[in-house]
């Protein structure tokens, strides 16, 4: 092996170099390590509290805005999509590592995600369909959730 890295230096096509034979299952050893170091267990309930209560959580699908949500005491939620319109809710943990939520205008149809600790943040599967969504947080601040509607009076 250590004649092969001075030949990764200057070999433009290493793919075809004798060395690749040898160093190619490290390098994938070393991807599916790293892979399965940060797949890791979801979230508890109990991590899940301690993570996010008293943080008001932005997250990201591919890219786009998908909501925001704050996180109070005694499992309290406040939800927002990135229209600005808030429902009150409640989460809860009816399995191991399964984090459901109930909004006041959905109580009888709770949505249920994994949750993640990755990249210094939390990485959300949604778990009531295959190949569900998956969210990723963005942001997250102490501030409270400010809501535009619908009920945002005069």
């Amino acid at each position: 092996m250590l004649i092969c890295i001075p030949l990764l230096a200057w070999r433009p096509n290493i793919w075809q170099s004798g060395c690749m034979n040898i160093i190619a299952p490290f390098v994938t050893a070393l991807v599916l390590a790293c892979t399965a170091a940060t797949a890791g267990s979801p979230l508890s309930g109990t991590e899940f509290d301690a993570y996010t209560t008293g943080k008001t959580l932005t997250f990201l699908e591919s890219g786009h805005a998908y909501g925001i949500e704050q996180y109070r005491p005694g499992r309290k939620v406040k939800w927002a999509f990135d229209d600005g319109d808030c429902q009150e809710g409640e989460w809860y943990e009816p399995e191991p590592g399964l984090i459901c939520f109930i909004y006041e205008n959905t109580s009888d149809n709770p949505q249920c995600w994994n949750f993640f600790k990755e990249n210094g943040g939390l990485t959300a599967r949604f778990a009531n369909e295959q190949n569900g969504i998956e969210l990723y947080e963005a942001r997250q601040s102490h501030a409270p959730l400010l809501c535009l509607g619908p009920e945002v009076g005069a």
